[in-house]
């Protein structure tokens, strides 16, 4: 008999922590796996903005899915564009462009999400976003180049707007940004004898009335207090109501001149949830507590891009918020569901209680409340940064960050820029690819093109 042909869309958290389990518990009789993603490692994305400062080497947070040998997945190069849940075909833009037909007995759906974006005039063709490895290496090359035109530039008023940085989004990632990019332009600083350095100026902006409400009333004062004191100018109930390629307009009238945008004002489940045709909650694929997509036996979605019930908060329709400790347990719970499934046992919902948050803003300033308990300073510094290094999946992963870390504490930060995309202004959609889905109507067609040829 065959054996039946298990995919798993995407490699994050989620999708990683599901394969990894899935080769440990099933026999190489028992299933074929296949693994679709565009690049073949598992980025640790809570530490980009140390890679966006220098912190980190853009390897430091890209652990391979190859350094063993003993993993038997199929990994095919390319991202999922859409799927056919009726005729069991995942369609596949490999690295080339070409286009494959996938077909699946079992499909575990973690495509992770995109940068949400709204409708605002030039948004999308002067912000930059925080979600890929390139993104941060893009920005970090960006900053340091605004600091180098700025220094060599005669105009009094291109230095300003040179030297003065927006950052959109007040949670996790856009507070960890604004403190990580803002000391290493201070400290940069020191390096260009022509700057003013109280010309470098961040602006920090949330449409949210708190700083990270997630972390209570408390700590997010203290955060806020924090970045204040570094000199981060924060602006609650404001966002953008347009941005040009050397200002930005504010929702409260003010106009910035700026050169740099970064977005990181929430994010959106992947585009291909909408080739599904299934149900959706606020964009996010509606799942069982199993995991199930009701109505199609055999696919399971999780991640950024479900709706998966928190069943531990015991409140009704409350939904496990898109973190990594999340991802993670959802795919060993996921992975152990669809062996479940394959063997004629009964499945399990998912459950688990949050661990706490941690906030790492840089040196010895970090906000932490783990298990409910409040921390700051070094305290909180260390358990933030504890807690991603125990997250790193291989131990070649955990020396690299650790020595980076050691490194950038006696030897500081450095100002190399590599020349990313030096010539081009990137977008987006340049980096998160949001233009690539089939929509609904093009997968039936091509579904249909392809199944006829096959039958023919």
């Amino acid at each position: 008999m065959a054996r039946p042909k298990i995919l798993v869309v995407g490699a994050g958290f989620a999708g990683v922590e599901c394969m990894r389990r899935l080769e440990r518990r099933l026999g190489p009789a028992e299933a074929e796996l296949t693994l679709v993603t565009p690049f073949s490692y598992q980025l640790y994305l809570p530490l980009l903005p140390h890679v966006a400062a220098g912190v980190l080497t853009p390897q430091s947070v890209a652990v391979s899915l190859r350094r063993s040998q003993r993993y038997r997945t199929r990994i095919i190069p390319g991202g999922a564009i859409g799927v056919d849940l009726k005729s069991k075909v995942c369609v596949i833009r490999d690295i080339t462009d070409k286009i494959i037909n996938e077909r699946f007995d079992h499909i575990v759906l973690t495509p992770g999400s995109i940068t949400r974006t709204f409708d605002i005039p030039g948004l999308a063709e002067h912000a930059r976003g925080m979600k890929t490895l390139a993104e941060a290496a893009y920005i970090r090359d960006h900053v340091i180049s605004q600091l180098d035109l700025a220094d060599a530039s005669q105009d009094e008023a291109e230095r300003r707007s040179r030297l003065q940085f927006i950052v959109v989004g007040g949670g996790y990632a856009g507070t960890e940004t604004a403190a990580y990019l803002q000391t290493l332009t201070c400290n940069a600083a020191k390096r260009y004898p022509r700057l003013d350095p109280s010309l470098i100026k961040w602006h920090l902006i949330d449409i949210a009335p708190k700083l990270m409400p997630e972390l209570g009333e408390r700590l997010g004062r203290n955060a806020q207090e924090l970045l204040e004191r570094r000199g981060i100018e924060i602006s609650l109930g404001v966002s953008v109501a347009r941005a040009d390629d050397e200002e930005v307009t504010l929702t409260d009238g003010r106009v910035l001149p700026t050169r740099t945008l970064i977005w990181t004002a929430g994010v959106a489940a992947s585009p291909l949830i909408g080739t599904l045709g299934a149900e959706t909650a606020k964009g996010r694929l509606v799942v069982t507590p199993e995991m199930n997509v009701p109505g199609h036996e055999g696919v399971f979605a999780l991640g950024d891009a479900a709706a998966v019930p928190d069943l531990a908060k015991g409140e009704d329709g409350a939904i496990c918020p898109p973190t990594a400790q999340h991802a993670m347990r959802q795919g060993k719970a996921v992975a152990d569901n669809v062996i479940a499934q394959l063997r004629g046992q009964p499945m399990q919902p998912y459950v688990h209680k949050d661990l706490g948050l941690v906030v790492d803003l840089g040196g010895s300033d970090a906000v932490s409340r783990p298990l409910g308990v409040e921390l700051r300073g070094l305290p909180a510094q260390v358990v933030a940064r504890g807690y991603h290094w125990s997250a790193l999946r291989t131990g070649v992963a955990k020396t690299r960050v650790l020595t980076n870390w050691a490194l950038n504490a006696v030897a500081g930060d450095d100002f190399v820029r590599t020349g990313f995309l030096s010539r081009r202004p990137a977008t987006l959609r340049d980096f998160e690819y949001t233009n690539a889905y089939l929509t609904p109507e093009e997968l039936a067609e091509h579904v249909a093109k392809a199944t006829a040829a096959q039958v023919g």
